[in-house]
Protein backbone atom coordinates (compact mmCIF):
# COMPACT_ATOMS: atom_id res chain seq x y z
CA UNK A 1 0.00 0.00 0.00
CA UNK A 2 2.75 1.98 0.76
CA UNK A 3 4.61 1.60 -2.81
CA UNK A 4 1.41 3.26 -4.63
CA UNK A 5 0.78 6.38 -2.09
CA UNK A 6 4.37 7.44 -3.24
CA UNK A 7 3.71 6.17 -6.59
CA UNK A 8 0.44 8.48 -6.51
CA UNK A 9 2.70 11.45 -5.10
CA UNK A 10 4.79 10.78 -8.00
CA UNK A 11 2.50 10.66 -10.41
CA UNK A 12 1.08 13.85 -9.42
CA UNK A 13 4.63 15.63 -9.06
CA UNK A 14 5.16 14.43 -12.68
CA UNK A 15 1.96 16.41 -14.18
CA UNK A 16 3.08 19.19 -11.59
CA UNK A 17 6.44 19.46 -12.99
CA UNK A 18 5.18 19.92 -16.63
CA UNK A 19 3.11 23.10 -15.22
CA UNK A 20 5.27 24.48 -12.77
CA UNK A 21 6.61 27.62 -13.87
CA UNK A 22 5.74 29.98 -16.70
CA UNK A 23 5.42 27.68 -19.80
CA UNK A 24 7.65 28.17 -23.00
CA UNK A 25 4.48 29.53 -25.15
CA UNK A 26 4.36 32.39 -21.63
CA UNK A 27 7.79 32.65 -22.60
CA UNK A 28 7.49 33.14 -26.05
CA UNK A 29 4.31 35.19 -26.35
CA UNK A 30 5.81 37.90 -23.24
CA UNK A 31 9.36 38.51 -25.66
CA UNK A 32 7.35 41.53 -27.62
CA UNK A 33 4.83 41.98 -24.97
CA UNK A 34 2.86 45.23 -24.35
CA UNK A 35 1.58 45.88 -20.52
CA UNK A 36 -1.44 44.81 -21.39
CA UNK A 37 -0.12 41.03 -21.78
CA UNK A 38 1.36 41.21 -18.60
CA UNK A 39 -2.07 41.73 -16.76
CA UNK A 40 -3.56 39.04 -18.43
CA UNK A 41 -0.43 36.76 -18.41
CA UNK A 42 -0.71 37.83 -13.80
CA UNK A 43 -4.87 37.10 -13.98
CA UNK A 44 -4.74 33.87 -15.74
CA UNK A 45 -1.25 32.84 -13.45
CA UNK A 46 -3.31 34.12 -10.30
CA UNK A 47 -7.08 31.76 -12.00
CA UNK A 48 -4.58 28.98 -12.23
CA UNK A 49 -2.80 28.97 -8.51
CA UNK A 50 -4.52 26.25 -7.03
CA UNK A 51 -2.46 27.00 -3.43
CA UNK A 52 -3.06 30.85 -3.57
CA UNK A 53 -6.42 30.12 -4.58
CA UNK A 54 -7.31 27.03 -1.29
CA UNK A 55 -5.73 29.82 0.67
CA UNK A 56 -7.90 32.54 0.23
CA UNK A 57 -11.21 29.89 0.15
CA UNK A 58 -10.25 29.04 3.75
CA UNK A 59 -9.30 32.61 4.55
CA UNK A 60 -13.29 34.03 3.37
CA UNK A 61 -14.92 30.54 4.55
CA UNK A 62 -16.53 31.80 7.83
CA UNK A 63 -16.48 35.71 6.44
CA UNK A 64 -20.23 37.23 6.33
CA UNK A 65 -19.23 41.05 6.49
CA UNK A 66 -18.15 42.78 3.93
CA UNK A 67 -15.90 45.24 6.40
CA UNK A 68 -13.74 41.46 6.92
CA UNK A 69 -13.69 40.70 3.82
CA UNK A 70 -12.14 43.59 2.65
CA UNK A 71 -9.44 43.86 5.50
CA UNK A 72 -7.95 40.38 5.19
CA UNK A 73 -8.30 40.62 1.59
CA UNK A 74 -6.15 44.33 1.31
CA UNK A 75 -3.94 42.63 4.15
CA UNK A 76 -3.28 39.59 1.66
CA UNK A 77 -2.85 41.96 -1.49
CA UNK A 78 -0.50 44.10 0.42
CA UNK A 79 2.03 41.18 1.39
CA UNK A 80 2.08 39.83 -1.46
CA UNK A 81 2.15 42.64 -3.87
CA UNK A 82 5.19 44.15 -1.55
CA UNK A 83 7.30 40.57 -2.25
CA UNK A 84 5.94 40.40 -5.60
CA UNK A 85 7.11 43.81 -6.94
CA UNK A 86 10.85 44.28 -4.73
CA UNK A 87 11.91 40.35 -5.05
CA UNK A 88 11.43 40.56 -8.94
CA UNK A 89 13.00 43.88 -9.08
CA UNK A 90 16.36 43.36 -6.99
CA UNK A 91 16.26 39.73 -8.37
CA UNK A 92 15.74 37.89 -4.97
CA UNK A 93 15.19 34.11 -5.54
CA UNK A 94 14.86 30.93 -3.74
CA UNK A 95 13.93 27.10 -4.85
CA UNK A 96 10.30 27.40 -6.15
CA UNK A 97 9.61 23.88 -4.91
CA UNK A 98 10.59 25.07 -1.30
CA UNK A 99 8.80 28.61 -1.74
CA UNK A 100 5.19 26.48 -2.64
CA UNK A 101 6.17 23.94 -0.08
CA UNK A 102 5.47 26.69 2.58
CA UNK A 103 2.37 27.83 0.24
CA UNK A 104 0.89 24.24 1.31
CA UNK A 105 1.96 24.79 4.42
CA UNK A 106 0.03 28.38 4.90
CA UNK A 107 -3.47 26.59 3.46
CA UNK A 108 -2.65 23.71 6.44
CA UNK A 109 -3.05 26.37 8.86
CA UNK A 110 -5.54 28.42 7.84
CA UNK A 111 -7.76 25.28 7.57
CA UNK A 112 -6.22 24.49 11.13
CA UNK A 113 -7.59 27.85 12.14
CA UNK A 114 -10.78 27.65 10.88
CA UNK A 115 -11.21 24.24 12.78
CA UNK A 116 -10.60 26.13 15.99
CA UNK A 117 -7.61 23.96 16.07
CA UNK A 118 -5.75 26.31 18.26
CA UNK A 119 -7.95 26.23 21.37
CA UNK A 120 -9.37 22.10 20.87
CA UNK A 121 -5.89 21.02 20.83
CA UNK A 122 -3.52 23.74 22.04
CA UNK A 123 -5.28 25.41 24.39
CA UNK A 124 -4.40 28.87 23.28
CA UNK A 125 -5.97 31.61 21.40
CA UNK A 126 -4.67 31.93 17.58
CA UNK A 127 -2.63 34.57 16.67
CA UNK A 128 -3.62 37.89 15.01
CA UNK A 129 -5.46 36.85 12.13
CA UNK A 130 -4.99 40.17 10.31
CA UNK A 131 -1.00 39.92 11.23
CA UNK A 132 -0.32 36.82 9.86
CA UNK A 133 -3.02 36.90 6.76
CA UNK A 134 -0.40 39.92 5.76
CA UNK A 135 2.48 37.97 6.75
CA UNK A 136 1.37 34.89 4.65
CA UNK A 137 0.73 37.09 1.71
CA UNK A 138 4.51 38.17 1.87
CA UNK A 139 5.40 34.16 1.42
CA UNK A 140 2.65 34.31 -1.38
CA UNK A 141 3.52 37.28 -2.92
CA UNK A 142 7.56 35.46 -3.20
CA UNK A 143 6.10 32.99 -5.07
CA UNK A 144 4.20 34.89 -7.46
CA UNK A 145 7.90 36.57 -8.02
CA UNK A 146 9.53 33.37 -8.85
CA UNK A 147 7.10 32.26 -11.26
CA UNK A 148 7.59 36.02 -13.10
CA UNK A 149 10.89 36.08 -12.69
CA UNK A 150 11.05 32.86 -14.92
CA UNK A 151 10.46 35.21 -17.77
CA UNK A 152 12.62 37.49 -19.95
CA UNK A 153 11.86 40.93 -18.48
CA UNK A 154 14.61 42.29 -20.16
CA UNK A 155 15.85 46.08 -18.23
CA UNK A 156 13.62 48.69 -20.17
CA UNK A 157 10.23 49.55 -18.48
CA UNK A 158 10.89 46.45 -16.14
CA UNK A 159 9.20 48.54 -13.05
CA UNK A 160 6.06 48.84 -15.28
CA UNK A 161 6.16 45.03 -16.31
CA UNK A 162 6.13 44.03 -12.72
CA UNK A 163 3.58 46.30 -11.74
CA UNK A 164 0.96 45.46 -14.60
CA UNK A 165 1.65 41.62 -14.02
CA UNK A 166 0.80 42.63 -10.24
CA UNK A 167 -2.12 44.05 -11.53
CA UNK A 168 -3.60 40.99 -13.27
CA UNK A 169 -2.91 39.16 -10.50
CA UNK A 170 -4.99 41.57 -8.35
CA UNK A 171 -7.74 41.18 -11.07
CA UNK A 172 -7.48 37.47 -11.14
CA UNK A 173 -7.88 37.31 -7.42
CA UNK A 174 -10.74 39.50 -7.57
CA UNK A 175 -12.81 37.10 -10.09
CA UNK A 176 -12.16 34.03 -8.09
CA UNK A 177 -12.97 36.05 -4.60
CA UNK A 178 -16.50 37.13 -6.91
CA UNK A 179 -17.00 33.35 -7.45
CA UNK A 180 -16.26 32.34 -4.03
CA UNK A 181 -18.09 34.26 -2.18
CA UNK A 182 -20.75 34.15 -4.34
CA UNK A 183 -21.04 30.46 -3.80
CA UNK A 184 -20.43 30.78 0.09
CA UNK A 185 -23.36 32.68 0.42
CA UNK A 186 -25.41 30.73 -1.03
CA UNK A 187 -24.25 27.52 0.42
CA UNK A 188 -24.28 29.21 4.12
CA UNK A 189 -28.49 29.58 3.62
CA UNK A 190 -28.50 25.55 3.58
CA UNK A 191 -28.26 23.16 6.63
CA UNK A 192 -25.53 21.23 4.89
CA UNK A 193 -23.14 24.09 5.26
CA UNK A 194 -23.47 23.62 9.78
CA UNK A 195 -23.06 19.77 8.76
CA UNK A 196 -19.92 19.69 6.51
CA UNK A 197 -18.03 22.87 6.81
CA UNK A 198 -15.95 21.27 9.39
CA UNK A 199 -15.56 18.43 7.22
CA UNK A 200 -14.92 21.27 4.04
CA UNK A 201 -12.01 22.45 6.48
CA UNK A 202 -10.52 18.85 7.00
CA UNK A 203 -10.14 18.35 3.07
CA UNK A 204 -9.00 21.62 2.78
CA UNK A 205 -5.91 20.83 5.34
CA UNK A 206 -5.64 17.31 3.82
CA UNK A 207 -4.92 18.89 0.23
CA UNK A 208 -2.55 21.27 1.64
CA UNK A 209 -0.76 18.20 3.19
CA UNK A 210 -1.02 16.34 0.00
CA UNK A 211 0.71 20.24 -1.98
CA UNK A 212 3.31 19.83 0.56
CA UNK A 213 4.28 16.35 -0.29
CA UNK A 214 4.51 17.48 -3.86
CA UNK A 215 6.36 20.11 -3.26
CA UNK A 216 9.02 18.80 -1.33
CA UNK A 217 8.96 15.56 -3.88
CA UNK A 218 9.73 18.09 -6.81
CA UNK A 219 12.71 19.85 -4.22
CA UNK A 220 14.41 16.46 -3.87
CA UNK A 221 14.57 15.70 -7.59
CA UNK A 222 15.74 18.86 -8.56
CA UNK A 223 18.23 19.58 -5.39
CA UNK A 224 19.49 15.75 -4.68
CA UNK A 225 20.29 14.80 -8.21
CA UNK A 226 22.51 12.01 -7.19
CA UNK A 227 19.83 10.04 -5.09
CA UNK A 228 17.33 11.08 -7.56
CA UNK A 229 19.10 10.64 -10.79
CA UNK A 230 15.81 10.42 -13.15
CA UNK A 231 15.81 13.55 -15.40
CA UNK A 232 12.22 15.09 -15.50
CA UNK A 233 11.40 13.32 -18.65
CA UNK A 234 12.31 10.37 -17.80
CA UNK A 235 10.47 10.90 -14.11
CA UNK A 236 7.21 11.76 -15.90
CA UNK A 237 7.37 8.47 -18.22
CA UNK A 238 7.88 6.40 -15.16
CA UNK A 239 4.99 7.60 -13.62
CA UNK A 240 2.95 7.12 -17.21
CA UNK A 241 4.12 3.93 -16.79
CA UNK A 242 2.64 3.29 -13.76
CA UNK A 243 -0.62 5.31 -14.27
CA UNK A 244 -1.27 2.80 -17.12
CA UNK A 245 -0.44 -0.33 -15.86
CA UNK A 246 -3.57 -2.31 -13.81
CA UNK A 247 -3.44 -3.73 -10.13
CA UNK A 248 -1.95 -7.15 -11.01
CA UNK A 249 0.88 -6.04 -12.88
CA UNK A 250 1.99 -4.03 -10.62
CA UNK A 251 2.16 -6.40 -8.12
CA UNK A 252 3.36 -8.82 -10.39
CA UNK A 253 6.85 -6.76 -10.89
CA UNK A 254 7.32 -6.89 -7.31
CA UNK A 255 7.47 -10.92 -6.91
CA UNK A 256 9.90 -13.51 -8.18
CA UNK A 257 8.93 -15.10 -11.32
CA UNK A 258 7.24 -19.04 -10.82
CA UNK A 259 7.16 -21.55 -13.34
CA UNK A 260 4.35 -23.76 -13.03
CA UNK A 261 4.35 -27.18 -14.31
CA UNK A 262 1.94 -27.85 -17.15
CA UNK A 263 -1.29 -30.28 -16.57
CA UNK A 264 -1.47 -33.66 -17.24
CA UNK A 265 -3.51 -32.92 -20.50
CA UNK A 266 -1.81 -30.40 -22.11
CA UNK A 267 1.58 -30.17 -23.80
CA UNK A 268 4.52 -28.18 -24.54
CA UNK A 269 6.91 -27.55 -27.44
CA UNK A 270 9.65 -28.98 -24.95
CA UNK A 271 8.19 -31.53 -22.67
CA UNK A 272 6.16 -34.50 -24.57
CA UNK A 273 2.70 -35.49 -23.36
CA UNK A 274 3.06 -37.99 -20.07
CA UNK A 275 2.20 -41.44 -20.54
CA UNK A 276 -0.89 -43.36 -20.40
CA UNK A 277 0.17 -45.72 -17.96
CA UNK A 278 3.02 -45.26 -14.95
CA UNK A 279 6.62 -46.89 -15.85
CA UNK A 280 8.55 -49.05 -13.38
CA UNK A 281 11.87 -46.77 -12.44
CA UNK A 282 14.38 -46.93 -9.74
CA UNK A 283 16.43 -44.34 -7.85
CA UNK A 284 20.16 -44.20 -7.87
CA UNK A 285 20.30 -48.46 -8.38
CA UNK A 286 17.42 -48.72 -5.22
CA UNK A 287 14.53 -51.52 -5.72
CA UNK A 288 12.14 -50.95 -9.04
CA UNK A 289 8.70 -49.70 -8.53
CA UNK A 290 6.18 -47.65 -10.04
CA UNK A 291 3.76 -44.74 -8.80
Amino acid sequence: MKKYLFGLIGLLFASNAVAHGMSASDKQRILDAGLMEYIELGASHMLTGYDHLLFLFGVIFFLTRFNDIIKFITAFTLGHSITLIFATLYGIQANYYLVDAVIALTVCYKAFENLDGFKRYLNSRSPNLTWMVLGFGLIHGFGLSTRLQQLPLGDEGIVMKIIAFNVGVEVGQIAALAIMLFLLSGWRKTESFSRFSRASNIGLMLTGGLLLMMQLHGYQHTTFTEEFPLNRDDHSHVHEDMQAATLPAALESYQQPISLKPKATETTDTEPAPAAAPSTHSHEGGTPHTH
